[in-house]
């Protein structure tokens, strides 16, 4: 769509209409009460509710159409439906396309209302049943109403629990009806009776009510009711995010890769993209997805298509981290065929390619050759090959190994920091957009820069601003830092972890979420990090690589992370 390259007042009216461009966005109003999400689709969580005649300010419009950006005059900023507003389809056409990790930079317009809060987190029942409104408001809470309890709707499928983050007694349905009579201290979690007669907790989040109508509830305890939550409890088997619970069929919105990204991102690194794995994704707010791809010679680009497309149609942005073979490094014209390959997949439409993995370490490079001078070569090469196919592709560096088990550099291996000092002196930031690192073996919080209970705590790589400082410092800040692969590992729910990672035995679910929300706001926040891709979302290997231990979907279905990153 074409776009005019500065948006101007207009001082009469357009097309006839009661809209015009202002501060660079396009002035209108609701045409009806509409749902105001934080994203483009009803996968998305509901901020609240947006009236009818409500003045609002776009900026843009969905990468697959459908649905617009904009912010409210009380200051609110989010999407509605299309439908919802005052333009013609033509006016909506002129829009920019944005994505929803393009900060939003409009003022807020002087004119009429604004966004009453709601709770609900809810993909509609049935998405094709009626087109995207408003829920019907709750009275107000008054001693009258909580005589018999308040009733209110489920916003999505989710379990109820005996009490707040508690064991699962039942399983309530989207547009259930709930007879609430208390909340917990904090306004998170609401008891209620289902029509089952199971009573008990479900977080605020998943249930259509006002923050109003919560504040007014009495604060109670306890709640799990007898036989008929003793016999929900035992078929029950997921737990309360719309990760798990999301009907297969909730529409996505599907994205392409013609915005530029700008501001800072998260997202997380699949095994594939399953209902389950794309709602807990939805759920925490993710943008992105990161595959890995093995390369070998003379493959196909084409060969990739497929998980960029996926991508796209699931909503999110896409880093392939393209990973050649070590025995092939040394050949001749090696280097060529691999940048030819990741230009290849940069022409398909992947937003960002890592080129290559942990280039330090032998099990990805071979031993006698680790050279971070060589790398920079093959990211030369492989810079060029990319942004000759698609200037808009993200060029990342390989992110090293976090180690300093080599105590410098040999044969065997390079310590990370030696490493990236390597890549720094051989001109690597001239060819990539973004610096790769992980951190992988945290096991304190990410605000903490001390206090590692390990033998040589004081070692960088222990702490997220050890990794962070180091690597911004290597390259002076030339170049933003971009977290390929940033998690925390807990065993539980599965057996003891294997002897080479029992170093986070004591790790648990509840720290891995608070850590991972942590570090997103963390990297936001420092001016120094573009990217954080969480590693993992849904891996389900527990071997003597513990992948599984690293995932934020853990066995049963219950994100936490999730749920700590939505809040």
């Amino acid at each position: 769509m074409r776009r005019t390259a500065t948006w101007i007042f207009l001082l009469g009216m357009l097309f006839g209409g009661s809209l015009v461009y202002a501060q660079g966005g396009l002035l209108t109003s609701l045409a009806h009460d509409a749902k105001f999400r934080d994203g483009p689709g009803t996968d998305y969580f509901v901020l609240g509710i947006v009236k009818a005649g409500t003045t609002i300010l776009l900026d843009g419009q969905a990468p697959g159409g459908g649905w617009v950006r904009g912010i409210t005059p009380d200051g609110k900023v989010g999407w509605v439906i299309n439908s919802a507003v005052s333009a013609s389809a033509d006016q909506l056409d002129e829009l920019p396309k944005v994505w929803t990790d393009v900060p939003f930079t409009l003022g807020a317009p002087s004119g009429n209302g604004g966004v009453e809060s709601v709770s609900a987190a809810a993909p509609a029942a049935n998405p094709t049943a009626a087109p995207e409104a408003a829920a019907p408001a709750q009275a107000p809470v008054n001693s009258a109403g909580l005589a018999n309890g308040l009733e209110v709707k489920v916003g999505s499928n989710v379990n109820m629990r005996d009490n707040p983050n508690g064991a699962i007694i039942a399983r309530a349905k989207a547009n259930e009806k709930l007879v609430v009579d208390g909340r917990n201290a904090t306004q998170d979690w609401i008891r209620g009776t289902l029509p089952s007669g199971a009573k008990g907790w479900i977080a605020v989040r998943y249930v259509v009510i006002t923050a109003n109508e919560v504040a007014h509830l009495p604060v109670v305890e306890g709640g799990a009711s007898g036989a008929a939550a003793s016999a929900a409890a035992a078929s029950t088997t997921t737990t309360d995010n719309s990760a798990a619970a999301a009907p297969a069929s909730a529409p996505i919105v599907p994205v392409n890769s013609t915005t530029p990204i700008r501001g800072f991102s998260y997202g997380g690194h699949v095994e594939g993209f399953g209902d389950g794995t794309v709602n807990a994704m939805h759920l925490a707010g993710m943008s992105w997805a990161k595959r890995q791809w093995r390369y070998i010679a003379g493959q196909n680009p084409g060969d990739v298509a497929g998980i960029i497309n996926d991508a796209h149609a699931k909503g999110f942005r896409i880093l392939i981290g393209i990973v050649g073979q070590v025995s092939d490094v040394n050949n001749g014209g090696y280097f060529d065929q691999y940048a030819s390959f990741v230009g290849g997949v940069a022409a398909l439409g992947a937003d960002a390619i890592e080129v290559w993995n942990e280039m330090n370490i032998d099990r990805e490079w071979p031993a006698g050759s680790i050279d971070p001078g060589k790398y920079t070569d093959l990211l030369r090469r492989s810079y060029g090959a990319i942004k000759g196919a698609n200037a808009g592709t993200l060029v990342i560096s390989g992110a090293p190994a976090p180690t300093g088990y080599f105590g410098g550099c040999g044969a065997g291996g390079c310590d990370d920091n030696a490493y990236i000092a390597g890549m720094a002196a051989a001109g690597a930031a001239n060819y990539m957009d973004c610096v790769g690192l992980h951190y992988n073996e945290g096991i304190v919080g990410p605000n903490q820069t001390s206090g590692d209970p390990r033998g040589n705590s004081g070692y960088y790589t222990r702490y997220f601003w050890g990794m962070v400082n180091t690597y911004s410092k290597a390259f002076r800040g030339a170049r933003p830092l971009c977290f390929t692969e940033l998690g925390f590992l807990t065993p539980e729910g599965y057996p003891p972890l294997p002897g080479a990672f029992g170093w986070a035995e004591n790790v648990t679910v509840g720290q891995q979420a608070s850590w991972i929300k942590q570090a997103v706001n963390l990297s936001r926040s420092s001016g120094k990090v573009k990217l954080l891709i969480i590693w993992n979302v849904d891996f389900t290997n527990y071997g003597d690589d513990p992948m599984a231990g690293y995932a934020i979907i853990r066995p049963g279905g219950a994100c936490p992370a999730c749920e700590a990153l939505a809040n």
